[in-house]
């Protein structure tokens, strides 16, 4: 019988064709990157233009670099350096970049600094285009946030407690020696009152540390713990509170940054390893979605989402011209804030607040039948009615700011005679009448948010925002490996977040 060998398809490297493909001939016609050339080609890229200076040497063109980085951001390559790479190693990227090669430099630059003014009149290009394809809708979005690690180290931060505590310990210094003064003080060179040490600043304290050392430096009667203290005061008090308003500026309205990115944050995130609620550095980034495309994007420095809404419809209007038609958010920006700008927008809002999903369950009735929502209210007299039948009566009302500024009318009530009353433990805790507080508007606005969450529309709303808003971020954080921002400083971390977005709108419409 025959030996049989194997037979192999031929193999040579020196094969040289007759007419050569095309990088267009090796990519297929139903590939992303060809989606992402289609999208770019169409849109403007006026802004990118102007950029460039006029002067100097030439340039790469600003519509290969914008290409190379979308897609780049939709393969999860997000580093300068592998970008540069891939435009002389994959097929994609060099038709993409029409076989040219710019460095990692090149692209971080344009990264960067090109795209700092430009990046967001590109996004809402391809958000009109999508929406003119009938992709998406611009008037009825659904509203998200997630937190992001910064580019920052962790173990480098700043605290508002922190500064506050050294400061108080600074005043309580300077007030001890200046009382010490005070003491050992002549008749004929008596130490003035001490000056208000309540809010101190650089300038205080340099004028109350010269006035210690003009009367306590040349004494030689003066006790040694209090010198040593004094020379401690004169070495490190007005370089610290130099640092201390420094870092103070930097903080404006938040609680902490990261001394290698001064905008971000420390929050706690979910992708937390360790278990054990650890704060990092990060950003809060606020989405709104159509069907899992993004239609609008905002980067915050504070980690609530409460506080977030105002801005973020305010970029939506900038953006589009006018503010969404309908709204979907979970109970994070359920405040009376938020829903009172929402109302004065005309936006028909579905948002949860707080208790929404409590008073669904027939639990919650149960739980607290005395609370306050619960009592009957008299609007002819303007009293509430207590368990008991007793008549409430109106204490006035007052207005107080929320930390936005935000102001809030809240009335009161209170009870005429709990003493006896054998309802008392189950009622209330306060040794005195039960008094309630009343936010009316609040209460209106609350009552119209459950009347629309329970409609027909509201059901299937609420349904909706589960699959559209937060499955994007899902994808882009499991799927594609994002979880920590590469650029430092707000304006980079919006122009990293926009090419993320932008790469998540193609890649939705490629799919």
């Amino acid at each position: 019988m025959a030996i049989r060998e194997p037979v192999f398809k031929p193999y040579n490297q020196q094969q040289i064709l007759a007419i050569p493909p095309t990088l267009d001939e090796l990519i297929p016609d139903s590939h992303p990157v060809r989606v992402v050339n289609e999208v770019i080609n169409k849109i403007s890229i006026e802004p990118l233009l102007k950029a460039y200076h006029i002067k100097g040497s030439s340039s790469y063109h600003p519509q290969l670099l914008l290409k190379v980085l979308v897609y780049g951001y939709l393969t999860n390559i997000y580093s300068s350096r592998k970008l540069a790479a891939a435009c002389r190693e994959s097929i994609y990227f060099m038709w993409l970049s029409s076989m040219s090669y710019p460095d990692h430099n090149t692209i971080n630059r344009f990264r960067g600094v090109r795209l700092k003014h430009a990046l967001r009149s590109v996004f809402e290009d391809v958000v009109k285009l999508l929406a003119a394809e009938g992709l998406l809708s611009i008037e009825e979005i659904n509203t998200d946030g997630t937190k992001i690690e910064a580019s920052a180290n962790k173990y480098t931060f700043v605290w508002k407690k922190s500064i506050q505590t050294n400061k108080e310990k600074m005043k309580k210094q300077l007030t001890h020696i200046w009382e010490y003064a005070q003491q050992v003080a002549s008749d004929e060179d008596k130490m003035p009152e001490p000056p208000d040490f309540k809010q101190i600043d650089s300038e205080k304290v340099k004028q109350a540390v010269e006035q210690l050392n003009e009367k306590l430096a040349g004494r030689k009667d003066i006790d040694k713990k209090v010198k040593d203290k004094l020379k401690y005061v004169t070495k490190n008090y007005p370089q610290n509170i130099a640092r201390y308003e420094a870092q103070e500026a930097i903080l404006g309205e938040r609680n902490s940054y990261s001394k290698t990115d001064t905008d971000a944050t420390f929050m706690r995130m979910k992708e937390d390893h360790m278990k054990n609620g650890q704060l990092k550095p990060g950003y809060n980034v606020q989405i709104s979605t159509s069907n899992q495309f993004i239609v609008n994007y905002t980067i915050h420095p504070n980690p609530t989402d409460t506080t977030t809404l105002k801005i973020h419809l305010e970029q939506h209007v900038s953006s589009f011209g006018k503010a969404p038609k309908k709204l979907t958010a979970d109970a994070g920006y359920g405040s009376e804030e938020n829903y009172q700008l929402l109302e004065d927008q005309k936006v028909e809002a579905f948002v949860k607040y707080g208790m929404f999903d409590k008073q669904q369950k027939g639990k919650y009735n149960s739980k607290s039948p005395f609370g306050a929502d619960k009592l009957f209210y008299n609007q002819q007299q303007d009293c509430y009615i207590c368990p008991m039948g007793q008549q409430m009566l109106s204490l006035g009302s007052y207005t107080k700011k929320t930390t936005t500024g935000f102001k809030q009318t809240l009335k009161r009530y209170q009870a005429r005679n709990c003493e006896n009353c054998p309802m008392r433990a189950v009622c209330h805790k306060s040794k005195e009448n039960r008094i309630i507080e009343i936010n009316e508007n609040l209460n209106r606005l609350k009552q119209n948010a459950f009347e629309k969450l329970n409609s027909e529309e509201g059901i299937q709303r609420r349904k909706k925002r589960c699959y559209d808003v937060e499955p994007v971020f899902g994808n882009i954080k499991q799927n594609h490996g994002f979880r920590r921002f590469r650029l430092r400083g707000k304006e980079k971390v919006a122009i990293e977040w926009g090419l993320l977005a932008i790469a998540q709108n193609i890649r939705k419409k490629a799919a």
